[in-house]
């Protein structure tokens, strides 16, 4: 909880802040990777740098976390903690890169925002600051605590497969040939890899397989973007990793999981790539007899971009209740539906739970159509892959 004066300090200078973050966290970055070049070649993804979108996302964070201790000051907003949290146990940040942070981060205010950085202004956001970064170091470290073993482990590829044009699988074994620890149905793993110029670049991949005793499973799209990069690590995994190779992984990690007994009635709503989760989970669903209704929503651009189609409808057929509604924008065939998801004809049970995973636009769309059905927003659950600028969005 914030001190009653930081707080008058904050509500009172937020506003000035808020609208200086996008400068602020731009000079942050530039003047933590010109002090720890490090960090950009081996911890942060540099096609996110590049595109400016970790610098929304983190002045999305700062905003809607000092916004919350505000407007509710006796209750952190846990939901978005655990969510970032995950993210950094699993890229294995740790606590001391929170104190790089903060230099970096203040140098930063201070230049932008120059004369107005009074102490007292100073002390006030330090106070949140810490407050922030405090509680995600806790759920870190209690996060790394229930996963053990080591950050990295070696996994050797014992399978690929072409999923679409631009979409593979890899199937991957311990490479020590030790035991798996098991996972839930949504989480994701980091896999780090040396790139030809030497930078050891890490990404996180939904594991797109059920929990399984010895394997793990990811399907990567290959990113080309027309006003950005192309995806450094995507596009290495595709041209460059083949059966026999060895990556590192970490340990499964991520907050959107499957948190329902068998009798409550669930959707699982995917566009593209966000497929992934969801086909975990409706493999968990189908393997250990889900009773309830399951709508299952997919968008794509046409059925020969749906990556694991038929995954996705053979995991649903093994349920007893269960619907499939597929949208696509071109090529259509009967059965779907052409042009973009509209789920006023889609029935949805009392005390539906939803988890999404898509575009943030296919996201807030879904959302929106989901509570004017009557779906309580605290039983719709997201994931974002790469930065979370549903928070940039709202700040």
């Amino acid at each position: 909880m914030l001190s009653e004066q930081s707080a008058a300090t904050v509500r009172a200078t937020l506003p000035a802040v808020g609208a200086a973050l996008g400068t602020i966290t731009e000079r942050f970055y530039a003047g933590l990777f010109e002090a720890h070049p490090e960090l950009l070649r081996d911890l942060f993804n540099r096609g996110n740098q590049a595109a400016g979108t970790q610098r929304q996302a983190l002045a999305g964070s700062i905003a809607a976390f000092a916004t919350h201790m505000l407007d509710r000051p006796g209750q952190r907003p846990d939901a978005m903690l655990q969510r970032i949290a995950h993210k950094h146990a699993s890229l294995g940040v740790t606590p001391e890169q929170y104190g790089v942070v903060h230099e970096h981060l203040f140098a930063a205010i201070a230049e932008v925002l120059g004369d107005a950085v009074t102490p007292e202004v100073a002390a006030a956001w330090d106070e949140v600051y810490w407050l922030m970064a405090n509680a995600l170091i806790a759920v870190e470290r209690r996060l790394r605590e229930e996963h053990g073993g080591p950050a990295w482990r070696a996994w050797e590829v014992v399978e690929r497969a072409a999923e679409t044009a631009d979409v593979t699988t890899f199937r991957l074994r311990p490479a020590d040939c030790g035991p798996v620890r098991d996972f839930l149905a949504g989480q994701y793993v980091s896999v780090r890899v040396t790139l030809t110029d030497g930078a050891r670049q890490i990404r996180q991949y939904s594991l797109s397989g059920a929990p399984g005793p010895d394997l793990r499973q990811i399907s990567v799209k290959r990113v080309h973007t027309a006003d950005a990069p192309d995806g450094e690590v995507s596009n290495h995994l595709h041209a460059r990793v083949e059966v026999g190779d060895v990556l590192d992984l970490s340990e499964p990690y991520g907050d959107l999981v499957l948190d329902a007994d068998s009798d409550t009635p669930l959707l699982l709503a995917s566009a593209g790539i966000g497929v992934t989760p969801m086909t975990a989970m409706l493999a968990h669903l189908a393997d250990s007899g889900h009773r309830a209704p399951v709508t299952v929503v997919h968008a794509d651009r046409s059925p020969a971009t749906h990556a694991l189609r038929t995954d996705h409808e053979a995991y649903a057929a093994k349920l007893p209740d269960a619907a499939v509604h597929l949208w696509y924008e071109q090529d259509a065939p009967a059965g779907t539906h052409p042009g973009l998801v509209d789920l006023t004809g889609v029935p949805l049970a009392p005390g539906t739970r939803a988890y999404l995973c898509g575009p943030l636009p296919f996201m807030r769309a879904v959302r929106t159509q989901l509570i004017a059905k009557g779906v309580a927003p605290a039983d719709i659950h997201y994931e974002v892959f790469g930065p979370d600028l549903w928070l940039a969005g709202q700040a």
